[in-house]
């Protein structure tokens, strides 16, 4: 039944886009995906009637889904029928509201998701933000991972773009016959960031944004991470190759919100300072929070916390990175909280670097870690909570924010299943 619905599905988003043609914009990476692809909604809704997924649909269900413009019923075979009913409905009527411009995920699992993506919905233009070994177990070398990933600059249709960026040599190495626009930090950059800040009071991230030979000033008011500046990158290369101006675009980027479990700070118990990036973790990602972390100053005798959970699906880099992981985070935290099975080769790889085994801290499960630093946090104290989504890092939030009636709207996982577990 699962494989009807999807192939169902996929053959009514094929006909829905054939009506209306929208232009679509289509996001992968390691890392970095949801954040981009909101950051390029917030963007392109100065001039289009953009839709993007509010969820995190970005497979052969989630694609068609955001396509049809409706919410997966879960197990309800007549929900499914609904759904099928409304999309149907779509391509054999005419709606004046359909969306000029989809801005959609693209996830990778296993070889061939790409592609099967990109034949359901092929991008006008395909957007690669980084490659790291996350989902790395279905792929002889990150290599392979990252001419897989590839794969969405190859499905581009005829006179797209392929938006790179350029301060990933996996990225980079990617980049075909098709129009190419550059992003990153970096001077190969054509779209590109300078002076990046963090700033803790109020939040924000700051930088300059400098593309064909124009610069402006960017605030990124209540977002934390050098991740979001990338993302406000890669949503300035779009907009750029739509022909938006420099102006536009900053404007557009002053929509671009904090999402929840995606480096969003929150008021934590005791007068604790929470960052709360739970939502899921891979190597370049958590060394992107660790910097965040290093941007805080806490106040006299409090301390900077990382509580790090598992970062998943590495294959054979797991215990590498995890002890990789260790070694960084030793260079930034007071205090080092590890959760879960790849827990101790965190702790390793703190105490090579350097760390008193006195303030590490190893716990089974993430409810066990909110129980200790919720006994043991202290006025002041600035706490990073992040791990891959199987880590379930937000319970430990859930623990430690200062309006826990607030969960359902400030957290992630808070919803059906996710509840129950």
């Amino acid at each position: 039944m699962k494989t009807l619905i999807q192939w169902k599905l996929a053959w009514h988003a094929k006909r829905i886009l054939a009506k209306y043609e929208p232009t679509v914009v289509a996001v992968t990476g390691s890392v970095g995906k949801t954040s981009t692809r909101n950051a390029i909604a917030a963007v392109l809704s100065a001039k289009f009637r953009v839709r993007s997924p509010a969820e995190n649909y970005n497979n052969e269900f989630g694609v068609p889904l955001t396509i049809i413009g409706a919410k997966t019923p879960g197990r309800s075979l007549f929900g499914w029928a609904r759904v099928l009913a409304k999309a149907a409905g779509l391509w054999l009527g005419k709606d004046a509201t359909y969306p000029n411009m989809l801005v959609l995920e693209y996830g990778l699992d296993r070889p061939g998701d790409i592609s099967a993506l990109c034949r359901i919905a092929p991008p006008n233009v395909g957007v690669l933000t980084a490659v790291t070994p996350v989902h790395a177990e279905f792929f002889p070398s990150i290599e392979d991972l990252a001419k897989e990933k590839g794969q969405i600059l190859r499905g581009v249709k005829a006179g797209g773009t392929a938006i790179l960026n350029a301060d990933d040599p996996l990225v980079a190495a990617q980049r075909g016959s098709e129009k190419t626009v550059t992003y990153g930090f970096g001077d190969a950059a054509e779209v590109r960031g300078g002076n990046y800040r963090v700033e803790t009071e109020p939040v924000a991230v700051t930088f300059d944004l400098t593309m064909d030979g124009q610069r402006a000033p960017v605030t990124l008011n209540g977002l934390l991470g050098r991740g979001q500046a990338y993302a406000a990158l890669a949503a300035a290369a779009v907009g750029r190759s739509f022909g938006m101006s420099i102006d536009e675009i900053v404007e557009g980027l002053s929509r671009f919100e904090p999402q929840a479990g995606r480096m969003r700070p929150l008021p934590g118990i005791k007068g604790t300072r929470l960052l709360d990036d739970s939502y899921n973790a891979a190597p370049a990602s958590m060394a992107s929070a660790l910097e965040t972390l290093r941007a805080f100053v806490p106040p006299e005798s409090a301390r900077r916390i990382a509580a790090l959970g598992k970062m998943a699906e590495l294959g054979k880099y797991s215990a590498d990175e995890h002890r990789l992981l260790g070694i960084r985070a030793a260079e930034v935290a007071d205090v080092l909280v590890c959760v879960g099975e790849e827990a101790r080769d965190i702790r390793h790889g703190a105490i090579e670097a350097g760390m008193d085994p006195a303030n590490i801290e190893l716990f089974a499960n993430a409810v066990e870690a909110g129980r200790w630093l919720d006994f043991n946090c202290k006025a002041g104290d600035v706490i990073l909570i992040k791990g891959s989504q199987s880590a379930r890092m937000e319970k430990v939030v859930k623990d430690l924010m200062a309006e826990p009636l607030r969960a359902g709207e400030l957290l992630v996982r808070q919803y059906g299943a996710w509840l129950e577990d």
